[in-house]
């Protein structure tokens, strides 16, 4: 079988979630199976070994400046048709790829919950193109039982045709000892101290204003602790800046943006806990990270972060500033607590791999590609 994949968001340099998921679906996908093959197909040349370079593996590389996805993609997979199309994101081209049995993997609805956290035009394109892609597509995969959840409450789309498979976490990471390559990290920079971490870009719907009110009622429980707010400012990032002058924190929140993936083993396990508050999450990526890297974690407990984490985490309702205090300051004071939840971490974060993720994957794909 051919199996052609839309890669367009593996190459992206600085990869967030979704992006994340591309690439690494897509190894695994080439790295689980030698009986089918796979035709990539690309934005931009892939930098040399992102991807496994294999004869069953071909590249196409698309070159269009805008609308890639309708003007590109569609018309190179409607000229030369593979036996099914795999959309790592919520996009399948339009108009439909005729004949060609499409699956896309939905992440996150959480536009619908949260309207007012997106942007107005992204959260049409968000609804119009989830939308077009369920009805034409032959499978949806859910990355969590939130997400189907809210593909059939939400958007109609029938339980028959939504399969749910789990994401993996990055097999690279684990803690990191070495407290001179971790200081080294810090020094580069900023961090002075014990700190707090939150990874993700800095949105609205990440809630972390909260997370800075709630960060002000706990900042005495460690001398000279910090919250750290790792990545890429995003859409109205004005109010975090507002709330940490408004609460003269100045010095203790850092903004250190975009940290890249070869540095992330060793932030998130110089950490003394990781703040997770977010309103909506699809999946959750940090949350595995947190705990591959042995940090105790404490979390929102809405949408699918309960079902990811279980009971490694300590959890609060994401609106609730109090209680997301009361939350860090009980994993910052007890040691014991710390420990028991990095323990529950380590066995937790077992049960998410890109291994088993991709040949579920692979099993939706064969399904969609023999009705």
């Amino acid at each position: 079988m051919l199996i052609g994949i839309d890669a367009s968001r593996a190459t992206v340099r600085l990869r967030t979630g979704t992006e994340g998921y591309s690439l690494h679906i897509i190894r695994g996908l080439i790295n689980c199976t030698s009986e089918h093959r796979f035709r990539l197909y690309l934005r931009d040349e892939p930098e040399e070994g992102l991807v496994p370079q294999q004869p069953n593996v071909e590249q196409v590389v698309i070159r269009r400046a805008r609308l890639w996805t309708h003007t590109g993609l569609g018309p190179t997979v409607r000229r030369e048709r593979p036996d099914v199309l795999f959309v790592p994101a919520h996009v399948i081209p339009w108009p439909g790829t005729g004949a060609v049995p499409s699956v896309f993997t939905a992440h996150d609805l959480g536009y619908l919950h949260y309207p007012e956290k997106h942007p107005f035009f992204e959260r049409l394109y968000l609804d119009w193109s989830t939308r077009h892609s369920a009805s034409v597509a032959r499978r949806v995969i859910a990355v969590s039982n939130a997400t189907a959840h809210d593909l059939h409450t939400l958007n109609g789309v029938p339980l028959s045709k939504i399969r749910v498979v789990h994401s993996g976490v990055d097999e690279t990471l684990a803690p990191v000892r070495d407290k001179q390559r971790i200081e080294a990290l810090k020094q580069r920079l900023g961090i002075h101290g014990p700190y707090v971490l939150h990874v993700g870009s800095l949105q609205p719907r990440k809630n972390l204003v909260r997370l800075i009110e709630a960060f002000d009622q706990v900042k005495d429980a460690v001398p000279g602790l910090l919250l750290v707010l790792a990545g890429r400012p995003g859409w109205n990032v004005q109010p975090i800046h507002d709330r940490i002058s408004a609460l003269g924190l100045e010095g203790r929140v850092l903004l250190p943006g975009y940290v890249p993936d070869d540095d992330l083993a060793a932030l998130y396990s110089g950490a003394e806990v990781y703040a997770f508050p977010s309103l909506y999450e699809g999946f959750g990526f940090p949350a595995l990270e947190t705990m591959k890297c042995g940090t105790p974690l404490v979390c929102a407990g809405t949408s699918s972060l309960p079902e990811i984490v279980g009971n490694a985490a300590l959890t609060f309702p994401p609106t609730d500033v109090n209680g997301m205090a009361e939350a860090l300051r009980r994993v910052l004071t007890d040691p014991a607590l710390r420990a028991e939840l990095v323990r529950r971490g380590f066995e937790r974060v077992e049960q998410f791999t890109w291994e088993q993720a991709a040949r579920q994957t692979l099993d939706v794909l064969v399904e969609a590609a023999e009705l």
